[in-house]
């Protein structure tokens, strides 16, 4: 049995999302009902243990096409799977549980880290993610602009 689909919000193809907890006020995401999870572009990412719990280290450049404004963040590991890419390659990701925000709502997702400096896009928000929450209008932009950056900056 479906979900009514009348209660949902309308979202594009791509929207301005925050991410709270990893301190990333604003990140272009685009909108992927193709990728099952969503995906975050990380570097130097390192596992360790602490406590007896298993984290990841990493940094985050939030803005597109630009790696100023690097975000240096530690999480607890939720999980390392094997995902496969749109080029068809499979690879180990580790994976974070955070809030996301857009449209107003605030929700928890998991989110692999993964090198996306080739990609359009810093984050891909993935079906999982947006699943009886949202309905996709492919030929919108931006309907959320509560997070949109200050103006003058380029993205």
């Amino acid at each position: 049995m479906t979900k009514p689909t009348q209660n949902l919000v309308i979202i594009g193809w791509r929207e301005w999302v925050r991410l709270p907890n990893l301190n990333v006020g604003s990140i272009k995401a685009k909108i992927d009902t193709g990728a099952r999870t969503s995906s975050l572009h990380a570097f130097n990412v390192e596992r360790f243990r602490q406590t007896g719990k298993d984290f990841v280290r990493f940094e985050v450049h939030p803005l597109q096409r630009s790696g100023k404004g690097a975000i240096r963040v530690e999480m607890e590991l939720a999980d390392c799977r094997l995902v496969k890419s749109s080029s068809g390659h499979q690879n180990e990701r580790p994976v974070i549980l955070t809030p996301v925000e857009l449209m107003g709502q605030t929700w928890e997702i998991e989110l692999t880290l993964a090198n996306r400096d080739e990609m359009g896009f810093r984050m891909l928000l993935g079906r999982q993610a947006i699943r009886h929450r949202f309905l996709v209008d492919s030929g919108q932009s931006y309907c959320d602009s509560s997070h949109k950056p200050r103006r003058g900056k380029r993205i």
